[in-house]
């Protein structure tokens, strides 16, 4: 079982129950494709790009808008640290919607992929991936995103 905690703080993007559905089944997809078989609890907040600005430059100390971000509760993939006796505690999500709509523009591709690619991605993040500690792990983890969106329908080019 899978349970989200949904959170909108986002103005210039409606939050659907089509898009909570495409989040679910990103998430969902990648935990099944990483063999993930507890249950788990995520939150997912979606909010624009003065949102995602504040909590890059308050948690990460960048103060500049991005597209997604990740809070693992599991510190260096331990997920066991997670475990809280019932289900996996995954972490937070923040997705700025609004950065997402920039992206699918400048990408040339549909909204909706890009919501559900930041999700795969940011999910990876909150079972232990990094990209960003070495060009092996980089690489891994594109290959891991890939097949997800391909199993998704939504292969990325």
């Amino acid at each position: 079982m899978l349970i989200i905690d949904y959170s909108v703080r986002c103005r210039k993007e409606k939050v659907t129950d089509e898009l909570k559905e495409l989040v679910r089944r990103a998430i969902e997809t990648t935990l099944e494709f990483e063999e993930i078989e507890d249950d788990c609890e995520v939150s997912v907040t979606f909010v624009g790009n003065t949102g995602i600005r504040r909590f890059n430059a308050e948690y990460r100390g960048i103060d500049r808008v991005t597209d997604v971000l990740s809070f693992p509760i599991a510190e260096d993939g331990d997920l066991e640290e997670a475990f809280d006796g019932e289900k996996l505690c995954l972490g937070d999500i923040v997705l700025s919607l609004e950065r997402a709509r920039e992206q699918a523009e400048e990408f040339g591709h549909p909204f909706e992929r890009e919501v559900a690619f930041l999700c795969v991605h940011s999910i990876l993040h909150l079972l232990g991936y990094d990209h960003e500690t070495g060009e092996e792990d980089e690489a891994d983890m594109r290959s891991r995103q890939r097949e997800i969106m391909k199993i998704m329908g939504l292969e990325v080019k």
